[in-house]
C-alpha cells in the first residue's frame, strides 16, 4: 500500500465536499469516478466541477485544458462499480455514523484488500468508522477544508487501527495532488483545526454570555488588534451557529448560554438572515476598529495556546503541523504555537491560572505539558525554547514564514505564507532581512524569489501589522527590501498572480523580474491613504519614469503583465507553459556567468543611478579596471579565444 499503487481514486458524495474532492484529484492528473445515490446529484456535482474548471481556465490557474481534467472524471450510482478497480477510495457521505458504517462496509465487500479506504468526515472518529471493516488498519481520515480547490489543507488521521503504511500512503497522495497534508496521529474530536478553532468562538461567546464584552467589540479587538482574518462571531455567522452548537452537544462540552438562545431562536448566520449579526435588515458584521477597545484577547488565544499544548502534549500533532493547520485552514495570521512563544508561555500559564482559580472552570486547566515547558523555563522566543528551539547554532534561521534551498550556487527564497497571499508580515521580512544578510555569498551565484502557492508572488503588506506599529517605525525603509537591493548577487523576482503593494516593492528590490501573463500588478496604498513605504515611490520612478510611476501610485489601480513588459517593469511575460524554462534560461545565464563580474556590474549600476553622470561613469571605470585584474577575465578571454564556454571560479 503506497502512492505508487494509487492511479485511479474514487469519491462517494457529489456534495460541494464530493465534487470538490474529485476536481482537485483530476487535476492532479488521476483518473476519479465520483457517485452519489441520484442521477440529480451527480449531475449536479459534474455541472459544479465543469463550471468551476472553466473558470480555472479562464484566469490560467490550471496547466491544461478544462476538457482534458473532466475527460479523467467517470460519474456513476451504482456504489460497485465505483470502487471495484478503485485503488483509493474517499467518503464524503453526510455526518451519519450509520450511514458511513453501511458504506464501509459494502467497500469491505467490493473492494481488495490493497484499497486504501479513507473518510473525509470531520467530526466523527474514524476508530468508530472504521469498526465495520475487518482490515481496519486500511482505513484513514483525509479530511478536506470547504472549498477543496481553493483550501491548501488535509488533516491525514490515524484511527486506532490504522497501519503506517496506509498514513503514509495517504501522505503522500495529498502531496501529489498538491496539497498540503498534516498528521493527526491520535483519533481526538475535533482534529487539530477544530480543536484550536473551538475557543476561538466559544470563549468571546462565554464572555458576552457573562456580561463582560459585546458581540462587536470581540470581533473588533481580535480582527484589528490581533490580525485574524474574521471576528469569532462574524466566523459563526458564516459557518453557522448550529454548526458549533452540536459539536459542543455532541463533545459534551457547556454550550454558551448566547449560543443556545440563537439556536433555540433559529437565529442561525447569514443561512437565516440572522446571528450575531442582521443580515436581512441590518449591515452584517458592521464592526469597526475602535470598538475592540478594552477587550480580553490573551483570555481567548490563552485558551488556544493551551489546547495546542493538549495537542503537542498528548502526540497528537507536532507544534509545526499545528502552526500549519491553523495558517491553512483557519488563515490565522501565524501559527498559534508560534504566536504562544511570542507572548511568552508564563504569560499564558499564569492568565489560566488565574481564571481557573477565579472561575473553577474545567476549560481554564491548564495542560501539563504547558506546566512542564513553564517549569523547565521554555518559555518562549526570549527564553530560546518554547513549543519551538530558538537556540543559535550559527547557521541560518530557523526561518517560519519563508524557505530555502541552497544548491550549485542557485539561493531559492519562497515566501510561505499562501494562506495569506503571501503577504509581508513583520517576522516575514525581518526573516528575508536575515537570510539575504547572513548567507554565505562564496556559495552563491544568483538568487531567485518566489511566493508559495498558486495564486500570489506577494499580495502586499500584511495591514493586520500596523495597529500595533509605532507611526515612526512605519517611516523607516524596511531593511529587508534595501538587503535584498544591495545583495552582491543578481536576484531574480519569480512573479506568478498577484504582486502588488509590498509585494511588488520587493519585486523591485531585485534585480530582474520575470512574471507569467495572468500576474498583476499595482501599488494600491493610495486606497488606504498611504503612500508605498519600502522604497516604492522611489524605484518604480527610476525604472519606468515619472509618467508611469505617478499613474501607478496616484491611481492605485492594477496592470497586467503585458502592460508591465511594456512600460518596462517586468523583463519578460510569458505563459504559464513557459515560466519555468524562462526563469531556468536567466538562471543558468547568472548561475554560470562571472561572480566578480556580476557583482561589480550590480553595484555600478545601483550606484550610478543616484550620481551624476561623471560620478557614475567614473564608478564605471573603476569597475572596469578593477575586474581587469581578476582570473575570471583571463578565462573569459582563453575561452573566447578557444571557443567554449568559460568556467568562471569568481577571482
Amino acid at each position: 500500500m503506497s502512492l505508487e499503487n494509487i492511479d485511479r481514486v474514487a469519491v462517494l458524495g457529489a456534495g460541494n465536499m464530493g465534487h470538490g474532492i474529485t476536481e482537485v484529484t483530476a487535476m492532479a492528473g488521476y483518473d476519479v469516478t465520483m457517485r452519489d445515490i441520484k442521477d440529480e446529484f451527480v449531475d449536479d456535482g459534474y455541472e459544479s466541477i465543469e463550471w468551476s474548471l472553466r473558470k480555472l481556465e479562464e484566469k490560467e490557474m490550471i496547466d491544461e485544458p478544462a476538457d482534458e481534467v473532466l475527460s479523467r472524471i467517470e460519474t456513476t450510482t451504482d456504489l460497485e462499480e465505483a470502487v471495484v478497480d478503485a485503488d483509493l477510495v474517499i467518503e464524503a457521505a453526510p455526518e451519519e455514523l450509520d450511514l458511513k458504517h453501511d458504506i464501509f462496509s459494502d467497500l469491505e465487500e467490493y473492494t481488495s484488500d490493497d484499497t486504501l479506504l479513507a473518510t473525509n468526515t470531520s467530526s466523527l472518529p474514524i476508530t468508530d468508522i472504521a469498526e465495520v471493516v475487518d482490515s481496519a488498519e486500511r482505513v484513514l481520515g483525509l479530511h478536506f477544508f470547504n472549498p477543496p480547490v481553493k483550501m491548501d489543507l488535509v488533516e491525514v488521521i490515524y484511527g486506532e487501527e490504522t497501519g503506517d503504511e496506509a498514513a503514509e500512503a495517504g501522505y503522500e497522495w495529498v502531496e501529489s495532488i498538491d496539497k498540503t497534508p498534516i498528521y493527526v496521529r491520535k483519533d481526538v474530536r475535533g482534529f487539530v483545526v477544530n480543536t484550536i478553532v473551538g475557543p476561538f468562538g466559544g470563549e468571546p461567546a462565554w464572555m458576552v454570555s457573562e456580561g463582560e464584552a459585546t458581540v462587536r467589540q470581540a470581533d473588533a479587538a481580535m480582527v484589528h488588534q490581533r490580525g485574524y482574518p474574521m471576528g469569532p462571531f462574524e466566523l459563526g455567522d458564516l459557518t453557522g451557529i448550529d454548526v458549533g452548537y452540536h459539536v459542543r452537544k455532541e463533545g459534551g462540552s457547556p454550550i454558551p448560554p448566547i449560543t443556545e438562545e440563537k439556536v433555540e431562536a433559529g437565529e442561525l448566520g447569514q443561512k437565516t438572515g440572522k446571528g450575531f449579526y442582521d443580515y436581512e435588515d441590518g449591515d452584517g458584521a458592521d464592526y469597526e476598529r475602535g470598538d475592540g477597545d478594552g477587550f480580553d484577547t490573551l483570555r481567548v488565544e490563552a485558551r488556544m495556546i493551551n489546547r495546542a499544548a493538549y495537542l503537542v502534549g498528548e502526540g497528537v500533532a507536532k507544534p509545526e503541523e499545528v502552526d500549519t493547520g491553523v495558517q491553512l485552514g483557519l488563515g490565522f495570521p501565524e501559527g498559534i504555537c508560534r504566536r504562544a512563544d511570542k507572548i511568552g508561555l508564563d504569560t499564558v500559564l499564569e492568565k489560566l491560572e488565574t481564571l481557573h482559580e477565579e472561575t473553577g472552570a474545567e476549560r481554564f486547566e491548564p495542560h501539563p505539558y504547558l506546566e512542564e515547558l513553564v517549569e523547565d523555563g521554555d518559555t518562549g522566543e526570549d527564553a530560546g525554547a518554547g513549543f519551538y528551539d530558538y537556540d543559535d547554532d550559527g547557521g541560518l534561521g530557523p526561518f517560519h514564514n519563508l524557505n530555502y534551498e541552497l544548491e550549485d550556487g542557485l539561493l531559492q527564497v519562497e515566501l510561505d505564507r499562501p494562506s495569506r497571499l503571501n503577504a509581508l508580515s513583520a517576522d516575514l521580512l525581518a526573516e528575508v532581512d536575515d537570510l539575504f544578510a547572513s548567507v554565505d555569498t562564496d556559495e552563491v551565484r544568483c538568487a531567485t524569489i518566489e511566493g508559495a502557492g498558486d495564486q500570489a508572488f506577494s499580495a502586499g503588506a500584511d495591514i493586520s501589522g500596523f495597529s500595533d506599529a509605532d507611526p515612526t517605525d512605519l517611516m523607516d525603509v524596511t531593511p529587508a527590501f534595501e538587503t535584498v537591493n544591495d545583495f552582491p548577487r543578481p536576484v531574480v523576482a519569480k512573479i506568478d498572480g498577484f504582486c502588488l503593494g509590498g509585494g511588488l516593492e520587493l519585486a523591485l528590490a531585485c534585480d530582474l523580474r520575470i512574471a507569467t501573463e495572468r500576474s498583476s500588478f499595482g501599488a494600491p496604498e493610495i486606497g488606504l491613504g498611504l503612500i508605498p513605504g519600502g522604497g516604492g515611490t522611489q524605484r518604480l520612478t527610476r525604472i519606468l519614469g515619472e509618467t508611469r510611476a505617478k499613474e501607478l501610485v496616484f491611481r492605485g489601480n492594477h496592470i497586467d503583465a503585458d502592460r508591465a513588459e511594456d512600460w518596462g517593469l517586468i523583463n519578460r511575460s510569458v505563459d504559464r507553459s513557459e515560466f519555468d524554462d524562462t526563469v531556468g534560461e536567466f538562471v543558468d545565464d547568472l548561475r554560470t556567468g562571472p561572480p566578480i563580474g556580476l557583482k561589480v556590474a550590480k553595484k555600478v549600476m545601483n550606484e550610478g543611478q543616484d550620481a551624476s553622470l561623471d560620478a557614475a561613469l567614473a564608478l564605471e571605470s573603476q569597475g572596469f579596471g578593477l575586474l581587469s585584474s581578476t582570473d575570471d577575465v583571463v578565462e573569459g578571454t582563453v575561452a573566447f579565444a578557444e571557443d567554449r564556454e568559460p568556467e568562471f571560479e569568481g577571482e
